[in-house]
């Protein structure tokens, strides 16, 4: 077994332990982030039946993946860096998900393209749940006013996206996630990396974006 693949089903393993221990019914997706990896680091998860991965930049991931969705059927492609209006339509030609969105600018570029394109993706809002300045995603404050508007838009609103404060413990962050996707009605939450994904788990997380863990440092 690939290294690679034995770090992936490692995780998948820990992962089920938690479910069982905690009585979760819905089991969390694992997104295998493989930003600024080369296809042939990304391909033993594919052979081995991988579906979803993690993609930061709209350009590396047309040059990367377009060949590589040709060659695998069914894979989900998720945006998990900022988006930019002028790379909208380059991310909905490539992306099935995007888990940034944050900007009306943003949001009614992503409205005018879906229907160009004839695509619908599925997209998170980002909330920047620590309140930090230096970081991206929506004040909570503003966060009914912008949800109405993106539905207004007929965008695909499945759930929200968060990457709490480094230095703190997580888990208060992801109370405040779990509260507002209930308020909301909200099936998915985007939430926990290679550091905490086992305490997001607990409060409700859907899609886990994992990257060192399993590829490795960059």
């Amino acid at each position: 077994m690939h290294s690679i693949v034995k770090n992936l089903t490692e995780i998948q393993d820990t992962i089920n332990k938690q479910i069982n221990e905690i009585n979760l019914s819905k089991k969390p997706k694992i997104i295998a982030v493989s930003k600024t990896f080369k296809s042939e680091k990304i391909e033993p998860l594919l052979e081995h039946g991988h579906k979803d991965f993690g993609e930061n930049k709209v350009q590396e991931a047309l040059l990367k993946w377009t060949d590589l969705k040709v060659k695998y059927k069914d894979i989900n492609l998720h945006l998990i860096g900022n988006l930019q209006s002028n790379k909208v339509k380059g991310a909905l030609k490539i992306f099935n998900f995007i888990h940034s969105l944050d900007k009306e600018s943003v949001a009614i570029k992503i409205s005018k393209v879906q229907k160009e394109l004839n695509v619908r993706p599925k997209i998170f809002i980002q909330i920047n749940i620590g309140n930090e300045e230096q970081k991206s995603g929506l004040p909570v404050q503003n966060l009914e006013k912008f949800y109405k508007f993106c539905k207004d838009l007929d965008l695909n609103i499945i759930g929200f996206m968060c990457i709490p404060p480094f230095e703190e413990d997580p888990i208060r962050y992801f109370m405040r996630m779990n509260f507002l996707q209930k308020k909301f009605n909200l099936s998915e939450l985007s939430m926990g990396m290679s550091s905490d994904f086992l305490q997001a788990i607990k409060y409700n997380a859907s899609y886990l974006r994992i990257g060192t863990r399993i590829f490795g440092q960059r």
